[in-house]
């Protein structure tokens, strides 16, 4: 059966490479770590390599429970993986809130513009004056040395255990509609109560992504699972498709998160 069958073709070249991967472990029974890989990523390696493998298996950590970037590692069957193995470190600082507000694109930002690549770091948490940052266990001295300031605060970064990680459970509302297809615009415009003319523009302005990644086509369909993103409205996924109405239109299930 053709693997690539059940992705997007822009997905192939990130199937290719899992495929590596399982091939490199299989050959040298060496674990295989990754980078941090956003849900889509996740949800492709796991798909690929299962639990069902012979004589491979599949581990994924991002730090804590609810974590969305998570490192995975690919190991021989019979390996122990535990969570000292994925390398993660928690960085905190504390900023003065009273005077300024940051937001996770204010610290993702300044951790780009330090020339660090965005899959060495894994989830950002901002609250109640304090930030946190999730990275490779690699790259930490040299985050605690170089991000000293983001916009006018002035941080000082320290590691601190992933046990004092200010985990937020997410909260998503799930919600039935009826739509004539699975066109971005479409659904976007169901998800989010919006004018066709209004879901079009986020689209036209590049305000929307699907699995992180920015989608200009308003006629991109949509499949099971997909996450989407809108600048300014937050973030959705959808759930399930669950057959058609008499009138030939499609059942939807979709999941907002607040």
């Amino acid at each position: 059966m053709d693997i690539y069958q059940h992705f997007r073709k822009d997905e192939r070249p990130f199937i290719d490479q899992v495929l590596s991967w399982k091939e490199q472990v299989e050959s040298s029974f060496i674990n295989k770590q990754t980078d941090f890989l956003d849900p889509r990523e996740q949800q492709i390696v796991s798909m690929i390599i299962g639990n069902n493998d012979a004589d491979v298996k599949l581990d994924i950590f991002g730090g804590f429970q609810n974590a969305e970037r998570r490192r995975a590692i690919i190991s021989p069957y019979y390996e122990e993986v535990t969570e000292n193995d994925f390398q993660i470190t928690m960085l905190e600082a504390n900023y003065p809130e009273k005077f300024l507000t940051l937001t996770h694109r204010d610290i993702l930002g300044a951790c780009l513009s330090l020339g660090i690549k965005r899959n060495v770091i894994g989830d950002i948490i901002v609250e109640d004056g304090k930030i946190q940052i999730i990275t490779a266990a690699e790259i930490a001295a040299y985050v605690i040395a170089n991000l000293t300031s983001i916009n006018k605060a002035t941080i000082t970064l320290k590691e601190k255990p992933l046990s004092s990680i200010m985990e937020k459970q997410l909260d998503w509302t799930e919600r039935e509609f009826t739509a004539a297809s699975l066109r971005l615009d479409v659904v976007l415009k169901e998800t989010y109560h919006l004018s066709r003319k209004s879901s079009l523009e986020l689209i036209k302005r590049q305000f929307v992504k699907v699995n992180y990644k920015v989608v200009e086509d308003a006629k991109f369909l949509l499949r099971d699972g997909d996450m989407l993103s809108v600048r300014g409205k937050g973030r959705s996924k959808l759930v399930s498709i669950n057959g058609r109405t008499k009138k030939d239109k499609l059942k939807i299930t979709m999941a907002v998160l607040k």
